[in-house]
Formats: C-alpha cells, structure tokens, sequence
C-alpha cells in the first residue's frame, strides 16, 4: 500500500482481511432507497459490524485501524461507513473521558454493535461556531434538566444513546459547555423529525424539554464538554479522510474499468490521451490524500497529544479530492454514470457531505492558517 510506512506490523494483515469482509458483505448490498430504509440499514450494518470485530479500534484507541475500516468500508457501502462514523463519534468520548461504569454501560455494547451511538452537538444556530448553542442544562435536585434542540444530528431518532452537548455556564462560551449521557428513553428526549440527504442517511432533529438526568450523567467534567468534544473531533477528522479516500478509490476504479472497456471511435476509451491524463491525475490525488490521512492517525497514535493541524490537512484536502476524483469518474463513465443505482452516481450524492460535516474545509483551512501564523505545527 501507498501508506505502509505509517501502518504497524499488524495492520497490512488487517486490511486484507477486512478488504475481503467489505467484498463479500457490504459491497454487494443495495442501496436504501429512502429514509426509513436507511434507518433499518444502518441497524443491521451495525449488528455486521459488531459481529466481525471491526468496531474494536475505537476502544483501543487504534486511529490507523480506524482509518483502514473507513477507507475500506466506504468505498463498498458510504451508509455502512457512517454507521462506523458514528459509532467513533460516540464511542470515543467515553474513551477520553468516562468513568469505569459509563464505559461498561455504554462503550462495550457501542463496540461490540449492541448499542448505536449518536454525537449531538450541531444546533439551527450553532455548527463550525459550536460555542454559540443554546442547549442549556441546569442543576436541579440532584441532577440536570436539558432544554433545547438539536439539529443535523446522524442517528437521530434510532440511536440508543446520545452524547449531548449542553450550556452549564451562560456567557462563559466555550468554557460552559458540558457533555451528557443520555439514553435515548430518557423522558423529555423526543425525536422531533427526519432531515433528508441527498445520498439516504439517518439525520434528524432532538427536541430536550425538561429533558432531567441524573447528576452521574455527566461525561468528564463540567464546564469541559467543548474540549472533550474538540478532541474527539480531533481524533476522528482523519478517519473522515480515509472514507473520503475510500469513496475516491472505488470511483476510480469504476472510471478504470470503464474506460479500458469502452470502445469509442474504434479504440478503448484509455487510449485517448485526455482520458489518461486524467486518470493519471486521480490517482496522483488519490495517493497525496491517503498519505495525508494516515501521517495524521500515525502522528496520534505514537502518542502525539494534539493533531490539530494534521487532521485538519488530512480532512480537507481528501475530502476535497475525492469530490474530484467523483466528479472525473462520472465524467468518464459518462451517461451511465449520472444513472441513479449506478456506483460513481451513488458515491457523487455521498461524498459531498464529507467536506461540510466535522468541520467544513473552509474552517480547516482558517486551523491551519492560525497555526502557521502563530507558528505552531501540531
């Protein structure tokens, strides 16, 4: 692989078995044709991916192994990928922050595929400026009351468990927000709608309305939810990355087999010089993307303690570069291509939402300029 200089010893056996697993049980599935479908979908893919051990890096904190589940399962399935997404999303938190008895309650069934998790913090009024939430929880008896509503939220009204995001200390910005553990039966939490996709993936809204849960549902400690959220975002920018790379790869993989097969004015449509320069610069962009991601979860996972920069480099430039790289491969294959069912028209309605969701490129970019101004390259 392209990246072997980033991975462990145990990692190429690794990917190859989970190449053949994402062959043999993801690939081959249809496409949900609609929202409810793809709510029952995401269930069952987690129950899959449970059930193969492919979940049990993001207990172990394994970015790389993380990286490779992503790249090979979004090429094959980008729903069964956000069921991966998600799973990190909510899992990780627990990791970085939760006690013995919240791990045991909820990160074991989370790796293991027994629980689906959700990450709520995007707001109609807060999402690159997550400070600006209007979710508040406030002390009451001996626990908390959430009021408020949650947007853009993946899992929304299928998840067992929720991490919300809430404000605990009013005007006090990123330094009052507080993460909670709530069940998704907890009473005052309603599901309060579907939002729809362009590509069928479980989004909705969360209604809190004397929403009241126990003082020991917090997650870490008060008034730290906006670092633990930031970190966990840290960690998971990169993995973004490699479903990006992943979605980017089986696009030109169909552009390959489509233009070597081909035949237009007597000759394979790869003879034709445009057509290979094309697909030599898909490759090459294709390439500097999965370095860029895997230099990420390798700087993480030798124990670097903030990968700021890197995962912001990592994310937006293969989030980036898969959007092209699916572009150039529905041109290619051309008609067929725009055909709905058709895999390059799959992955274009997929990999569009990649370079807004966990922050949007532009915000990357404004990390990465910061750092370089302030001269800091972590």
């Amino acid at each position: 692989m392209t990246v072997d200089a980033f991975l462990a010893p145990g990692h190429a056996p690794f990917a190859a078995r989970l190449a053949a697993f994402a062959a043999r049980e993801i690939a081959p599935a249809p496409e949900p044709v609609d929202d409810a479908a793809a709510r029952g979908d995401a269930r069952r893919w987690l129950t899959t991916l449970g059930a193969g051990g492919w979940l049990g890096c993001i207990a172990d904190q394994d970015l790389r192994a993380l990286c490779l589940v992503r790249e090979a399962v979004a090429g094959a399935s980008p729903l069964a990928d956000a069921v991966v997404a998600l799973q990190a999303l909510g899992g990780t938190p627990f990791v970085l922050a939760g006690r013995d008895d919240q791990r045991a309650r909820w990160l074991t069934p989370i790796v293991e595929g027994r629980a689906m998790a959700a990450f709520a913090m995007t707001e109609p009024e807060a999402g690159s400026d997550v400070a600006a939430m209007q979710t508040t929880a406030t002390r009451e008896g001996d626990g908390w009351r959430l009021d408020g509503e949650k947007h853009l939220i993946s899992n929304a009204g299928i998840a067992d468990v929720y991490v919300v995001f809430a404000v605990t200390t009013p005007g006090a910005g990123g330094r009052g927000i507080t993460a909670f553990v709530v069940p998704a039966d907890t009473p005052g939490l309603t599901f309060a709608g579907a939002q729809v996709l362009a590509a069928p993936h479980p989004l909705g809204r969360l209604r809190f309305e004397a929403c009241r849960v126990p003082a020991d549902a917090v997650l870490g400690e008060v008034d730290r939810g906006f670092k633990l959220g930031m970190m966990t975002l840290d960690r998971i920018r990169p993995s973004v990355g490699a479903a990006a790379c992943g979605m980017a790869a089986r696009a030109l993989d169909e552009a390959v087999r489509h233009t070597t097969t081909r035949r237009q004015f007597g000759q394979p449509l790869s003879d034709f010089q445009l057509v290979r320069e094309k697909l030599g610069r898909m490759a090459t962009e294709l390439d500097a993307a999965r370095l860029l991601v895997y230099r990420a979860a390798w700087l993480k996972d030798g124990g670097a303690e903030r990968i700021t920069v890197a995962a912001a480099m990592a994310k937006s430039f293969a989030t980036e570069a898969a959007q092209r790289i699916v572009d150039d491969a529905v041109q290619l294959v051309g008609g067929a291509g725009v055909l709905v069912g058709h895999p390059v028209e799959r992955l274009y309605r997929s990999v569009r939402a990649l370079r807004i969701y966990e922050g949007a490129t532009d915000i990357q970019h404004l990390i990465i300029a910061g750092a370089l101004i302030d001269g800091v390259h972590a």
